[in-house]
């Protein structure tokens, strides 16, 4: 037995011992909302228990809160707050911004996989990556990535691959297939390089295995009850964290391949015509490897994950739901086979269910803020220095107070309003978007997502050319749901294996 796993073990052991030593008197009585607290190890047993499905148990928690609010303590009164009330919401994002950042813990315990990356940061080095990332995310550069870049990948590698698979019955993965698409993607748009993991052969994704590892072991380190453990298997380079440390090895190196291949490209061709992201950083005189690195990873983070969770959750549930694929499927097909920039933002059923599905399974579930001084949230909750606010859209989509009784259905129109209702005057549907702060998806406040545009311009781009020609059809028996995980971005757990059916023209 290794050395760590026998303080695991002991500190296994000394929980009942708590559980022991404690008495009613000295515990906090639950509630629904709220798990039992004992002294000095507080809610650990119920955490720990709950390990596996900390997103779902703690939305429990909130739904069951009058306030959409709890509070749990951890060993030796790490104490956090999960709320899912938008009042809260707004203060924390907006109202007191410069109250509330990422923390020093925070960018500690991520700063090997995201090092001083725009998500890890705060500060003056925040606000400069900011600034030069939304030169990025203009109305040229988005129809760009439209018509040229989506469109490319979409025509000539995805719909080529599921074609074949649809021929040959073959049975894929599609969250797999997503975020080859997305990965090619975010690395044309943003740093001007083709990966090429999109292709027939579905060459072996290495480099997608060492950021899975990376993610899914850094969030982890959120969710340990002891915080040290992991710290000195970091030290000793062993278990988990040895990996951590050969995959976030090569994802720096790949990383730095990029920036030396654009760096060359930017000494031979001082004029771009096409200026990416990586190259308004390398041109705005910020050379340095490590800090352009940070960027780099940041960046694949944002475009590969996220929209790819996102489309793996929609099509799960227009294949629960037929009525609303048809819905989807009658708009698609009154546009353009290869529908132009005006084409896809007028797609308003099709935007407005990509919202609900967000709504029910958000790509981050979770996010949260660091207090800089003692504070008291608008729902009464109290707040001292240091301790962590965890913001939880997936909870959040889950309360009647701001979806209503009919919140577990998948239901695009409770975004959309039609002729008569003041709205539109042609007949047609118009879309009535939520305030950030009840719908905090992308974020909200001066850090909202500058891809949001581009996120909603890509995933429709993507919805129309599958379903224009593939019906999308689960592999697994019917009445078995799909399990959601989250690690930095959520997953569909072992994947999201369909059938192709081709359409009937």
């Amino acid at each position: 037995m290794s050395i760590i796993e026998l303080l695991a073990s002991l500190s296994l052991l000394l929980v009942p011992l708590f559980f022991y030593l404690t008495t009613n008197s000295w515990s906090k009585a639950p509630s629904k909302s709220n798990p039992k607290s004992y002294p000095l190890i507080g809610s650990s047993a119920a955490i720990f228990a709950n390990r596996n499905r900390d997103t779902q148990w703690t939305s429990d928690l909130i739904q069951s809160s009058p306030t959409a609010t709890v509070v749990l303590r951890r060993f030796l009164d790490d104490t956090r707050v999960f709320t899912g009330n938008p009042a809260n919401v707004q203060h924390i994002l907006k109202t007191k911004f410069y109250d509330y950042e990422k923390g020093s813990k925070s960018r500690q315990t991520l700063f090997d996989f995201l090092g001083n990356g725009i998500f890890n940061i705060d500060g003056d080095s925040w606000k400069f990556q900011r600034q030069v990332s939304s030169h990025e995310f203009n109305t040229k550069s988005l129809r760009k990535f439209v018509e040229i870049v989506v469109d490319t990948e979409v025509s000539q590698r995805l719909i080529p691959i599921l074609s074949t698979a649809a021929a040959n019955k073959t049975v894929l993965d599609l969250q797999d297939i997503l975020q080859r698409f997305a990965f090619d993607n975010i690395c044309k748009i943003a740093f001007g390089h083709d990966p090429a993991y999109l292709l027939p052969d579905l060459p072996e994704a290495e480099f997608a295995k060492k950021f899975d590892d990376a993610a899914k072991i850094s969030s982890g380190r959120f969710a340990t009850l002891l915080p040290f453990l992991w710290k000195i298997k970091r030290f000793l380079n062993t278990g988990s964290e040895k990996r951590l440390k050969e995959a976030c090895s090569e994802l720096r190196e790949f990383a730095r391949n990029i920036i030396k291949e654009k760096k060359q490209e930017l000494s031979n061709k001082p004029s771009l015509e096409t200026v990416d992201l990586l190259s308004r950083f390398l041109s705005s005189g910020h050379s340095d490897e490590d800090f352009v690195t940070d960027i780099v990873i940041s960046f694949i983070l944002a475009g590969r994950d996220t929209t790819s969770a996102a489309l793996t959750w929609y099509f799960w549930l227009l294949s629960q739901n037929p009525e609303i694929e048809k819905e989807i499927l009658r708009e698609i097909k009154d546009k353009s086979e290869s529908p132009v920039y005006e084409e896809v933002k007028d797609m308003v059923y099709t935007h407005a269910s990509l919202c609900e599905s967000m709504r029910l399974y958000p790509p981050v579930p979770i996010d949260g803020k660091v207090a800089l001084r003692d504070d008291v949230l608008p729902d009464g909750t109290v707040i001292k220095k240091g301790m962590r606010v965890l913001y939880h859209p997936y909870a959040m989509g889950r309360l009647e107070m701001l979806w209503g009784p009919d919140w577990e259905e998948f239901k695009p129109e409770r975004w959309l309003q039609r002729a008569g209702d003041g709205v539109s005057n042609d007949g047609k549907w118009s879309f009535v978007g939520r305030d950030p702060y009840s719908y905090p998806v992308f974020q909200a406040g001066p850090r909202i997502c500058l891809g949001k545009d581009m996120a909603f311009l890509q995933m429709k781009r993507v919805v129309a050319g599958i379903l224009r020609r593939f019906k999308v059809v689960p592999a697994a028996e019917d009445g078995v749901e799909p399990v959601f995980v989250s690690f930095v971005t959520s997953k569909m757990e072992g994947g999201f294996p369909v059938r192709l059916e081709e359409r009937a023209n």
